[in-house]
């Protein structure tokens, strides 16, 4: 999977990461290891713009969970740990928002899966990038 990346600055730097193509099991954990690279190399704040993921399966949120909890500075659940990964998405659904991982502009597709998941009371979603720059 490719996955660009670039810096904008808000009030805060805010590292964009734009996933191109399905996040599903194939590549998922390109995802993650991309979001634990830019967390290594200082990333605080993420903004996942996923206009151009046309799927997403249930790989895809754990992935996303995996980034929100990483962000969180806590450890993420292993993605070997099959069904401990859904059950840690089910609990963090009801912590909040989260503040350091934001999704922007989730095709209709995607945002039907984050919505029957229940991570759109998770994670905030724009669709307008001036404004999710400016909620961070």
């Amino acid at each position: 999977m490719k996955i660009t990346v670039r810096q904008v600055q808000g009030r805060v730097p805010i590292t964009v990461l734009q996933p191109h193509g399905d996040l599903d099991a194939s590549n998922y954990k390109d995802l993650i290891a991309k979001g634990q690279e830019v967390y290594s190399a200082g990333a605080r704040d993420i903004l996942l713009d996923l206009s151009d993921v046309p799927y997403m399966s249930s790989s895809g949120l754990v992935a996303l969970h995996n980034i929100a909890v990483m962000l969180r500075g806590e450890k993420p659940p292993s993605t070997e740990s099959g069904w401990e990964a859904f059950h840690a998405i089910s609990r963090d659904r009801d912590r909040g928002f989260q503040q350091h991982l934001k999704l922007l502009n989730p095709q209709p597709n995607v945002d039907k899966v984050l919505e029957t998941a229940g991570l759109k009371r998770f994670l905030k979603v724009y669709t307008d990038l001036e404004t999710a720059i400016a909620s961070f």
